[in-house]
């Protein structure tokens, strides 16, 4: 019985050490420019009007986590759109204007709830004309 017990102590002490002592030695750190460049997608460029009778052209570089979300998001323009035009035609032109931030973040979070393979970690405006 004794023996038993000291296998048991001596496995769960050495888990436990091995838990606490391994690094990883990339904790903390960004990911590289070229990491982050061969996981993100430039989407298409979208022209709608916002709910005052404006005109925006937009378009965003998404990242995502990596290559099967990237796959993944490129099949999904029409999705991008979609959520686009919806979140837009709530606007006006002074929302537009202060509210990019937000927008960005709502098309993260709706993307990230139509995606399968990954997520999407950030999405930047890349291009945008109000009229």
């Amino acid at each position: 019985m004794w023996t038993s017990l000291t296998i048991v102590v001596g496995a769960l002490i050495t888990i436990v050490a091995v838990l606490y002592t391994t690094n990883d030695s990339n904790e903390g750190q960004a990911e590289s420019i070229d990491t982050i460049a061969e996981h993100s997608y430039e989407s298409p460029e979208i022209t709608t009007d916002l709910q005052d009778g404006s005109f925006v052209r937009i378009q965003f570089h998404i990242l995502t986590d990596g290559e099967a979300a990237k796959e993944e998001i490129s099949k999904r323009d029409f999705q991008i759109s979609n959520i686009l035009i919806k979140e837009l035609a709530k606007m006006d032109a002074d929302d537009f204007k202060s509210g990019l931030a937000k927008l960005e973040d709502v098309v993260r979070s709706k993307l990230n709830e139509v995606m399968i393979d990954g997520t999407i970690t950030d999405v930047y405006t890349i291009n945008k004309i109000l009229q």
